[in-house]
């Protein structure tokens, strides 16, 4: 269906979502905006052919086949290089650019990196300032970032750098880099950062249902939330936010035609067919049962079927026993 909007955005999520998999999502509607995984800057002007490769949408108006827009997402710690980067990004028409301010992997921290700059608020903030100088003026520069490395002290100050310096919008993932991804996310902590500041929080982490996503803007007082992991276990999850909303009176009338909530399994076996197509084409064949079993992973928290058929392929790797066994067909030539 079109995408109807209403304030929620699909999480970067390194080494998960790629093009293929933001094309199914925001085909299945309900989601704003996309932003990319991340383009990791050293001390490189890197050439477009990898801006084009990690975001092929930049080929299509920057937009998803659904026509939803994609941000795309900067990782570095030089002010320098990440502006003209940035600047040869800008060139290729992007929504916008993302800096990303949280990534907790302890390979891109001890590199200065993601999360690991949140003991610095004050290079973060030369580094958005220095971007934002090396960006057309009417093109969006926002920033991610998490409550802080070991701990949230810095938070607040870490957020004010981002707007001081020219953000226009600040995703808050509601966990520190030493919480990981295990619950609970601290959504009441964003609600001390928004108010703090003036510029547009949109509150991220822990949101696999509708009863998340409630609870969630309650604590943060976020209107807008960015979902992650949560909607590739549930693909339908935005739309069943959304019609949550539209029940409670929140989205305008226009928003109140939508499906039931959730995807039925059928549904969903439908988008993993496509993906087990699409990922023959692009990803050499010792990578492609890991890309599979990787998404049926997170879908079995949601479907018993894919818990199911998790088990049924979890040591198998040949392409045609995976198309027969999980879609009851032949594999074309590719696979």
């Amino acid at each position: 269906m079109a995408n109807p909007g209403g304030g929620l955005l699909l999480a970067p999520m390194e080494g998960l979502m790629d093009a293929t998999l933001r094309d199914l999502l925001t085909r299945v509607g309900g989601v704003e905006r996309c932003v990319s995984e991340f383009i990791r800057i050293t001390d490189t002007l890197l050439p477009e052919r990898v801006f084009h490769r990690m975001i092929p949408e930049l080929r299509q108006g920057g937009v998803t086949p659904a026509g939803v827009p994609v941000r795309a997402q900067l990782l570095g710690s030089d002010p320098a290089c990440l502006a003209d980067n940035a600047a040869r990004l800008s060139s290729l028409g992007p929504e916008g650019i993302d800096l990303n301010f949280g990534c907790p992997a302890r390979t891109v921290n001890r590199h200065r990196g993601g999360a690991a700059l949140l003991e610095e608020p004050e290079l973060i903030g030369r580094i958005v300032e220095a971007v934002r100088r090396a960006l057309p003026p009417g093109l969006p520069l926002s920033a991610k970032m998490r409550l802080g490395l070991k701990d949230d002290r810095l938070a607040v100050d870490c957020a004010q750098a981002i707007e001081g310096a020219g953000a226009v919008e600040l995703v808050v993932h509601a966990r520190t880099q030493a919480h990981g991804y295990r619950p609970p996310a601290y959504w009441e902590r964003i609600g001390d950062i928004r108010a703090k500041v003036r510029l547009p929080v949109v509150a991220n982490g822990e949101i696999w249902t509708v009863a998340d996503a409630r609870r969630c803007r309650e604590l943060s007082g976020c209107d807008r939330l960015m979902l992650g992991r949560g909607m590739v276990a549930d693909p339908g999850l935005a739309l069943a936010v959304l019609r949550d909303r539209s029940a409670a009176g929140v989205l305008e009338a226009a928003f109140t035609e939508l499906p039931p909530s959730g995807l039925s399994w059928t549904q969903v076996l439908g988008l993993l067919e496509d993906f087990w197509h699409r990922t023959t084409h692009s990803h050499e064949p010792r990578h492609r049962a890991g890309r599979l079993k990787q998404w049926l992973q997170l879908l079995r928290l949601r479907h018993p079927e894919a818990a199911q058929a998790y088990q049924q392929l979890r040591t198998v790797h040949d392409s045609r026993a995976i198309a027969l066994g999980l879609f009851c067909r032949e594999p074309t030539a590719l696979e």
